[in-house]
């Protein structure tokens, strides 16, 4: 069992996001990453949606669509949907950092569904230790988890909207506080989503097409705190996700999708300061004072960056992702995601595939970092395994 000390542990978390925040520069510009607490809320759960670059708010629903757009529910095919996935998290660092979610939802009539996840973050076994290295807790296990519950109704034969609420619990110290310092406890917070979903059909030269259209709104809520004494609570990742889908029957054994999301967190962007020697010690020089509540938060992300207008720009994540279906059984994906090198440097390209027998259907996706580039996300891979309870009841 691998043990860890304490700095190792925040160490890797940063890693896990922030693959470049020690730098002071990179070409010529100087970082300004967004941190946020609870980052595990961010990591594409399931294998389907991973292999295609981490898009999901537009393509069609699934039992996951509770972590890209709850607004899909009301379009799914099935009555009755359960999804299990599992990720092996930054193996190339640690052997016993694990994801795991577990997705459904459940049609009540023909205009509503409901749906439900549970994610679970285990940081693996580690040691605390006090500043010298003597270990003062053995075996520490930090976890995080989080329970949804999501509502969606089709508003018309086209559009549908969705709303989901979160649990959030983050327990990172396991009770352990350093001798001398403010004692620390489990942070919890509960949040948000709000989404909506719009899909038409559109033929292309005599073959049929479907358009569609998602955004949501994740993780608006509390922020988190992890002492009694803190001095400034943590912000939710809250982030607006948009994108657009395009699938093509190409005839009637072959289909292919395009999609396009396009993410931005709605939480502010760190100021620079400078001297304030007669005040607090510190002035904003450039920018706003992050220090703000969560609702002036969100909309002070769309204009505080201290670089202005270009460096909000950067804020802005991609992600584009193709899928091939054959026979609608066998299915073949790939994407990129981009994160602008000023603002975390995650970039890296997906491979998965994915198979549909009878009830079920197991997808697999493999992340490929960009040539010449360290990730701790490299080679991470996903599993999914996806039950059909409708197909019982047809079989039936």
């Amino acid at each position: 069992m691998l043990k860890k000390s304490i700095v190792i542990f925040i160490i890797l978390l940063n890693l896990s996001y922030i693959n470049t925040y020690a730098q002071v520069y990179a070409n010529g510009q100087e970082l300004n990453a967004i941190t946020t607490g609870v980052p595990f809320l961010t990591i594409a759960p399931d294998a389907r949606s991973g292999a295609m670059g981490d898009a999901g708010v537009a393509t069609s629903p699934d039992a996951n669509s509770i972590h890209w757009n709850p607004a899909k529910y009301a379009f799914i095919e099935d009555d009755i949907t359960l999804n299990l996935s599992y990720i092996p998290w930054l193996r190339n660092l640690v052997n016993d950092i694990n994801f795991q979610n577990i997705s459904g939802s459940y049609r009540i009539n023909e205009n509503q569904v409901i749906g439900g996840s549970l994610m679970y973050f285990s940081l693996g076994s580690m040691d605390f230790t006090n500043e010298i290295g003597t270990v003062l807790v053995q075996d520490a296990n930090p976890n995080e988890f989080s329970l949804d519950l999501a509502y969606a109704l089709k508003l018309s034969e086209n559009m549908s909207g969705g709303i989901a609420l979160r649990y959030i619990h983050s327990n990172l110290t396991a009770g352990f506080s350093q001798p001398g310092s403010a004692p620390t406890k489990a942070g919890n917070a509960v949040a948000g989503d709000i989404s909506f979903y719009y899909k038409k059909a559109l033929n292309l030269e005599n073959k049929n097409g479907e358009f569609s259209f998602g955004v949501n709104i994740s993780n608006l809520g509390s922020k988190i705190s992890y002492s009694s004494d803190a001095y400034y609570d943590d912000f939710l990742p809250a982030n607006l996700r948009i994108g657009a889908a395009y699938k093509l029957e190409l005839d009637e054994y072959n289909s292919i999708t395009a999609t396009l999301d396009i993410n931005k967190l709605l939480v502010p962007t760190p100021p620079v300061y400078g001297p304030d020697t007669t005040a607090t010690g510190e002035l904003v020089m450039h920018g706003y004072d992050d220090d703000v509540s969560v609702p002036v938060g969100v909309f002070q992300s769309f204009y505080d960056a201290p670089g202005g207008f270009s460096e909000e720009m950067h804020e802005l994540m991609y992600s584009v992702g193709l899928e091939y279906w054959y026979i609608n059984q066998f299915a073949v994906r790939g994407g990129y995601f981009d994160e602008h090198e000023t603002k975390g440097n995650r970039k890296y390209f997906t491979l998965g595939i994915g198979v549909k027998l009878n009830i079920l259907n197991f997808d697999f996706a493999y992340v490929i970092p960009t040539a010449g580039r360290q990730n701790p996300l490299a080679n991470t891979l996903r599993f999914t395994l996806g039950i059909n309870l409708k197909n019982i009841k047809k079989e039936e």
